[in-house]
């Protein structure tokens, strides 16, 4: 997934005026935080937005490594600025994120026109780096660094739904997974820190959070014993009640989960806070309990079957979503269709899928059973068409229903309409007010009947 930050109304920076930039983001929610920061640290340095990306004086791709096709769009991005900064030497390309992580000096090599290449870790150093860019050196910046707190504000895309870092890095050891020698060992923000944020957003009028983490139900864990709870652990149970009553804030979500730490606890938490919605993505990689193993994913199907069903037990009208991988290594026909059943077992509202890609670095890649490109293709393809049909049925619970949507914006393809989600975070399209009636406002929750379904998104009337 790639997403560019695009111009919208922000304050003015403090400072004079340093150029334009442009950043581009490739991947997952917690690189558009990360994105979100580095554009308000740029803000203050005097910069200002650009109209479009090929005007930029400064041009910042905040990378992926998760996948291969994600590293080769963000190489094909590059040669076209590398041709740039020919014709106008004081161009500044800087690469940020995942791939900076794990190329490194490499990336410099490859792509000398690059200025600055600076990992996950850095980005809260980044008006450092810059002003040795500005001195005249070619940085790299992908040393394990300790995350000190924000002291940019960052310049967020929506002005109603914010993104809040609770944890950073990934103790994991994934067997497929590069992300935990590229973000870093799990580092957790404070409870007074979090809290701190979230009272400032909701001061200007953000009515929804996102708690996010790679794995988020490890919160606390890196802390010595803590006194905010009877038992002495920091949790991301305690952390909900712990801000579920700041004042503006109207609804609560958190992501990435992983199945090893999702407790009973967390489920009856999250059942008892009403601003906590009925959501959780739970990713499961895999219906096959020896390929859930050579993933060194830490539980068996069975394990998270009982976590789905005590969310359904408890939370009745939630949504479960998920992600999976197929064709990892050695996967035969009877464990690919093991993980096609779980999806029809479980009823998931959506599954986020890839076939498996070789990442450096990571076991995986080094074993001899990979399989081939065409049974990649072929499987994803099955599973898509799975998930897909799975999804249009579970949507079918919302027919002629009447359901509460946070107005997000208006809709970008169809000016006549407004968007917004439900709780279950189902994308909802409905028409604006008519003409002698007030249009509901970004911010606003209104109810709507649904009257449109569709896989992946609904449509109704306003009430």
């Amino acid at each position: 997934m790639t997403t560019t930050i695009a111009p919208t109304k922000q304050s003015k920076s403090f400072k004079s005026h340093r150029g334009s930039y442009w950043i581009t983001t490739f991947g997952c929610q917690m690189n558009k935080a990360d994105s979100e920061r580095m554009s308000g640290i740029l803000q203050t340095m005097g910069y200002e937005l650009a109209e479009e990306e090929l005007k930029a004086d400064l041009v910042l791709y905040n990378t992926c490594t998760i996948r291969d096709n994600a590293e080769q769009k963000v190489y094909s991005y590059l040669g076209r600025q590398a041709r740039r900064k020919k014709s106008d030497p004081n161009l500044k390309i800087i690469i940020a994120g995942c791939l900076a992580q794990q190329e490194g000096e490499t990336l410099l090599r490859r792509v000398p026109e690059v200025d600055l290449v600076m990992g996950p870790q850095h980005a809260n150093r980044l008006e450092t780096l810059l002003n040795q860019v500005d001195n005249g050196h070619q940085v790299l910046a992908t040393d394990e660094q300790y995350i000190y707190e924000d002291i940019a504000t960052a310049r967020r895309e929506s002005a109603i739904c914010g993104w809040v870092n609770i944890i950073y890095g990934c103790n994991e050891r994934c067997t497929y997974c590069v992300v935990p020698s590229v973000r870093g060992k799990e580092q957790s923000r404070t409870p007074q820190a979090i809290k701190h944020e979230i009272e400032e957003l909701a001061r200007i009028g953000y009515k929804e959070i996102t708690l996010l983490g790679q794995n988020i139900d490890a919160y606390g864990r890196d802390f010595k014993a803590y006194e905010f709870n009877k038992s002495g652990q920091l949790t991301l149970s305690y952390l909900l009640e712990y801000i579920h009553d700041i004042e503006g804030i109207e609804r609560i979500r958190f992501a990435t989960s992983h199945p090893r730490y999702f407790t009973k606890e967390l489920i009856d938490v999250c059942a008892k806070l009403p601003k906590v919605c009925e959501h959780f993505h739970i990713p499961v990689q895999s219906g096959s309990n020896k390929i859930l193993k050579n993933m060194g994913r830490g539980y068996t199907v069975q394990t998270y079957k009982e976590i789905v069903n005590y969310i359904k037990q408890i939370m009745p009208d939630s949504s479960i979503t998920s992600d999976a991988i197929v064709a990892f290594p050695g996967e035969t026909r009877d464990e690919f269709e093991e993980t096609l059943s779980l999806i029809e077992d479980v009823k998931f509202d959506l599954v986020n899928t890839a076939a498996y890609s070789p990442r450096p670095n990571t076991p995986a890649a080094l074993w001899p059973n990979q399989l081939s490109e065409k049974i990649k293709i072929d499987r994803l393809r099955e599973i898509n068409n799975l998930v897909e049909k799975t999804a249009k049925k579970r949507n079918l619970r919302y027919k002629d229903s009447l359901q509460e949507i946070l107005v997000e914006s208006i809709n970008s393809k169809d000016n006549s309409q407004l968007l917004g989600r439900t709780r279950t975070n189902r994308l909802t399209f409905f028409p604006k007010a008519s003409i002698d009636s007030k249009s509901p406002q970004p911010g606003e929750l209104v109810n709507i009947k649904i009257n449109e379904i569709r896989p992946f998104s609904l449509t109704g009337s306003l009430l």
